[in-house]
């Protein structure tokens, strides 16, 4: 059996905040730009990674080193992963949980953090720690977490003081 070192306090905590986030917003800034609207979460998943290790008794795989995980235009790229699945006729991926220089792109919109947890269920995910979303050029949001709701594409930010930035129409004087 490969031994599993556990993480930092920090990132743990992180973590925790991040699985209880899934749950529900509380206390959260609401945005109202729309975050990766349109989204087709029935697509199915592709993975690939330096190494792969499948926990069949705790129905999950663990992907390390460079992961990239794709589903129908959005990329979710981070150095771990683990990928939490039922296994009843076929292999269903419940949750992802990816930790270290977390990056999730579609189209010109990339959201980072530290930490993310992608529910397949609640079609959410959650990014925390160092949290951000960055659409087009400059408009960016940056927050402790961030939720977006994949289903209506609304996001949401908290955790500490949430900072943005927004475009606004040139004047033609």
């Amino acid at each position: 059996m490969t031994s599993v070192r556990l993480p930092s306090l920090a990132l743990r905590s992180a973590l925790a905040l991040a699985i209880l986030a899934t749950g529900g917003l509380v206390a959260s800034q609401r945005i109202g730009a729309q975050a990766l609207e349109g989204h087709n979460t029935d697509a199915p998943v592709d993975f690939s990674a330096d190494k792969i290790e499948l926990q069949d008794r705790e129905d999950r795989v663990v992907l390390t080193g460079n992961v990239d995980i794709r589903q129908a235009g959005l990329t979710l790229k981070a150095a771990r992963t683990v990928v939490n699945f039922t296994n009843a006729e076929r292999l269903e991926v419940q949750r992802i949980t990816a930790t270290g220089g977390v990056r999730v792109t579609r189209r010109d919109e990339v959201a980072t953090g530290d930490v993310a947890v992608y529910d397949f269920n609640k079609r959410i995910i959650t990014m925390v720690g160092n949290a951000s979303l960055k659409r087009g050029s400059t408009d960016t949001l940056r927050g402790g977490r961030f939720v977006v709701d994949l289903k209506t594409g609304v996001s949401s930010a908290s955790g500490g003081r949430v900072k943005g930035t927004f475009n606004v129409p040139t004047s033609s004087n």
